[in-house]
């Protein structure tokens, strides 16, 4: 198999033995060409490549569901986000933050306890397109569920997977000697603005890579302090707000910065690539959208590509109930393969200089997943030992249990707790 990231051509060796996330489309292949991206790019001068661990892979994204605090499970899922049936066909909401969860209650008038039955006869009196309207006048996050557009995925295959840009030559080279294989990003940092699952595990895999990430969430918006635990490893997290003039001292120390916010909400705080590479040539960076930086005013989430895109209803077991793939895959593969984008331009602003922009969308991933090939009926699940798996980190006063690393030669260090740093490297 061959990946393209942007000009870079990666190939893909084949698996040991396929990785267990069953799916009507190729998640298993997807998965696997992800890491082994991630892999080859932070071993840009090394070989030969380790192999990863196929069971391991499916562990890491599938990781909400073995992550343990003080040996409890968490939820990972809210009752607002899921599947509801219309008077024409169904749609998909996403409230797990609190206040997009609030703003789907407003736009249904709806009390805290009201039940699902409630929900699901108030919803299935409207047509799609008008409970989406309603969600999203709130506030609120819902999307139609939509058959796949072959023609649109077919032309986003047409750009890169992986867009990598030299947006000028204002910068010369960086010089020094190439890391050693165990660290090959020591002595970078990385400045993270992003949250969620794909851009904390592009962040993570960088930190796992021997890079100095610091994330900086926004005072006032609220993080779920497990999520940030389960891709936290090696990271320390801070808040601040990106009106602070401390931003631009973080920003000009900076090696990269990663953008995981909307695109029109990056251009409003003067944090938008181009902005940034004016004000700081030399500087990588990664912008990660979910539908594309032609909708700069759009939120989303890896259930709501997948519901929009197509997948939900290809991965129907009836073909008239919409279903998921096996595991949040837009999310870890866009978070695997931008981090391998960044990998590969830090070796190149190495010897070339200047200033870079990498970028992808979940929806590009989306449809690089379509086009891949797909059977008929899933695979059987395949059951995993996850004792050889997991591992357990002391984190200040609590115990947090999760998936070791699925790049083979390499370990991750404990998770800091949400907003526990100071925002200074």
């Amino acid at each position: 198999m061959r990946l393209m990231l942007a000009d870079a051509q990666i190939d893909i060796p084949d698996p040991p033995c396929r990785v267990p996330l069953p799916s009507r489309l190729d998640t298993a292949s997807l998965a696997w060409a992800s890491v082994v991206a991630a892999g080859t790019a932070a071993h840009s001068a090394h070989s030969p490549v380790a192999i990863p661990d196929p069971a391991r892979i499916a562990m890491a994204y599938r990781s909400d569901r073995f992550f343990r605090l003080d040996g409890k499970t968490q939820s990972a899922w809210s009752p607002y986000s899921r599947f509801w049936r219309t008077s024409g066909g169904w749609i998909r909401s996403h409230g797990n933050y609190p206040h997009h969860a609030r703003a789907f209650r407003e736009a249904l008038d709806l009390g805290k306890s009201a039940s699902p039955e409630h929900i699901e006869a108030i919803i299935a009196s409207m047509t799609g397109r008008e409970a989406v309207a309603r969600v999203a006048h709130a506030g609120g996050l819902a999307v139609l569920v939509n058959p796949e557009d072959r023609k649109t995925d077919a032309a986003l295959r047409t750009t890169a997977l992986i867009d990598i840009n030299k947006i000028s030559t204002d910068s010369r080279p960086q010089g020094g000697a190439q890391a050693e294989a165990t660290s090959p990003l020591r002595g970078i940092r990385v400045l993270d603005l992003t949250r969620v699952i794909a851009g904390p595990v592009c962040t993570r895999t960088l930190a796992l890579l021997g890079a100095d990430v610091l994330r900086i969430d926004p005072p006032d918006l609220p993080e779920i302090g497990w999520q940030h635990l389960d891709t936290g490893h090696g990271k320390r997290s801070a808040l601040l707000d990106a009106r602070d003039p401390q931003m631009e001292s973080l920003l000009q120390q900076a090696d990269v910065v990663i953008l995981g916010y909307r695109a029109a909400t990056m251009e409003r705080l003067g944090l938008s690539p181009a902005a940034l590479a004016r004000r700081h040539p030399g500087l990588v960076i990664a912008q990660l959208t979910a539908w594309g930086t032609e909708y700069p005013n759009r939120v989303g989430f890896d259930s709501l590509v997948q519901a929009e895109s197509g997948i939900a209803m290809i991965e129907s077991l009836d073909g008239k109930t919409p279903g998921v793939l096996p595991a949040q895959a837009l999310d870890h593969s866009a978070g695997y393969l931008l981090a391998a984008g960044i990998c590969a331009v830090l070796a190149r602003r190495r010897v070339e200089g200047g200033t870079w922009q990498v970028s992808t969308s979940l929806r590009r991933i989306a449809a690089e997943l379509l086009g891949m090939p797909r059977r008929v009926a899933p695979e059987a699940e395949v059951a995993i030992d996850p004792s050889d798996h997991l591992e357990d980190f002391a984190v200040q006063e609590h115990t947090v249990t999760t998936v070791r690393s699925a790049l083979p030669g390499f370990s991750f260090a404990a998770p800091h707790l949400w907003a526990s740093d100071a925002p200074r490297w």
